[in-house]
């Protein structure tokens, strides 16, 4: 794929209505798309080779269309059938600060035992641990060879054509250290929150950083079948006020609460509150149906880079720390200090974890009883919505 100058990628996504049991019949009926479905493609990777993918948990079709075969989807959609809309897939990101990281917004800590992150939300005062719990963190990929999760079951797939899930990047081994690490290491603080959860890794973004929404939405499909309770994703594309977002995300994630799976998602670092500019939650976290997180400092103080809800289109759902935050990186470092809501949103993941152990709850439940654990702070719930998540 060749990146496009407004984002997009070339191809396209197909939102199928309730039933689509049909819907690879009629992509090729309406438009002349030879699709596979997820549930019954075998041999080469149909997320690249075929033409087109109809996700079957998801309802969503990607597909490869030229001009005429786009017109023939919009008219579809306007007609009665199982094709609903149609819209450009788009590139993202692995979500990093644009600016460096403001080390003195930071508030000295002791982190001798646990990381300021996880004093912050209550870790290792609950005594849920995330135990049986399976949690999906799409991102960069993993350090599959990290002597922190040695003997830790690790369920693990690559949704980037031509690369494994090492982690080429870091991003993404920062991110499950974060939601899913170790409380014990030889050196340093403990940094996981819900660390003896079940590990899924999905990689959905290139070792430089970069994605489409097809790869995700292709882990998204990935970790539901697989049945777990909490996705992660620390990525996304930047949005401008009053852009819509997008009507194929949330339904994909009203879907996946619907399964039982909660999708939490990176608010993005686009603003710089140190000249008073805020900028709108990102893609895909402004969507209502997936739990936006924002991002505070060690002081409890909005992280200056932190998008905040500035219109009626994405709000910011939670707050978690993301500002100085100790995790997982890929060896020979071993470790790292990042910021970023990208550093928030694993904290929220794993303490969704932590909640749907000790409480059963899944899916609009689990949603619900996260945001009932907020700690408010004296911030606008623009900037941190319910406010500080904290663990059970």
């Amino acid at each position: 794929m060749t990146t496009a100058q407004d984002g997009t990628t070339g191809r396209y996504l197909v939102l199928l209505e309730d039933d689509w049991s049909t819907a690879t019949v009629e992509l090729n009926r309406v438009a002349g798309i030879r699709a596979e479905s997820s549930a019954e493609a075998t041999g080469n990777d149909p997320l690249w080779d075929a033409e087109g993918l109809v996700m079957h948990e998801l309802g969503v079709a990607l597909v490869s269309a030229d001009a005429d075969q786009v017109t023939a989807l919009a008219q579809a959609a306007d007609e009665p059938g199982p094709i609903a809309l149609i819209e450009p897939e788009r590139f993202v990101q692995a979500i990093e600060p644009t600016a460096p990281t403001a080390e003195a917004e930071a508030t000295a800590v002791d982190e001798s035992v646990f990381t300021w992150g996880l004093q912050a939300v209550g870790a290792p005062n609950s005594r849920a641990t995330g135990k049986g719990i399976k949690v999906a963190v799409l991102d960069t990929g993993f350090d599959l060879h990290h002597p922190d999760f040695a003997g830790r079951t690790i369920v693990s797939s690559s949704f980037v054509q031509g690369e494994e899930v090492q982690d080429g990047h870091g991003h993404g081994t920062h991110c499950v250290g974060t939601s899913c690490g170790p409380r014990e290491v030889d050196s340093g603080p403990g940094y996981g929150v819900a660390y003896e959860a079940e590990i899924h890794v999905g990689k959905v973004l290139s070792n430089e950083g970069s994605g489409a929404d097809g790869g995700i939405l292709s882990g998204i499909n990935w970790a539901i079948t697989s049945g777990c309770a909490v996705v992660s994703m620390s990525l996304g594309a930047a949005t401008q006020p009053g852009q819509a977002y997008s009507r194929t995300f949330e339904r994909v994630a009203n879907r996946a609460l619907q399964k039982g799976t909660l999708i939490i998602a990176a608010a993005g670092n686009e603003s710089d509150r140190r000249v008073g500019r805020i900028n709108p939650v990102g893609h895909p976290a402004n969507c209502p149906s997936i739990m936006s997180v924002g991002a505070v400092d060690s002081g409890r103080r909005m992280a200056y880079f932190s998008c905040g809800t500035v219109d009626t289109i994405g709000a910011v759902d939670l707050a978690g720390p993301g500002l100085d935050i100790y995790s997982s990186w890929p060896t020979p470092l071993r470790y790292k200090r990042i910021s970023g809501t990208s550093m928030a949103t694993p904290h929220a993941a794993g303490t969704a974890a932590l909640i749907a152990q000790a409480t059963g709850a899944r899916g609009f439940e689990l949603w619900a009883r996260l945001s009932q654990t907020g700690r408010r702070m004296p911030l606008p719930s623009t900037d941190v919505g319910a406010g500080l998540v904290q663990a059970p």
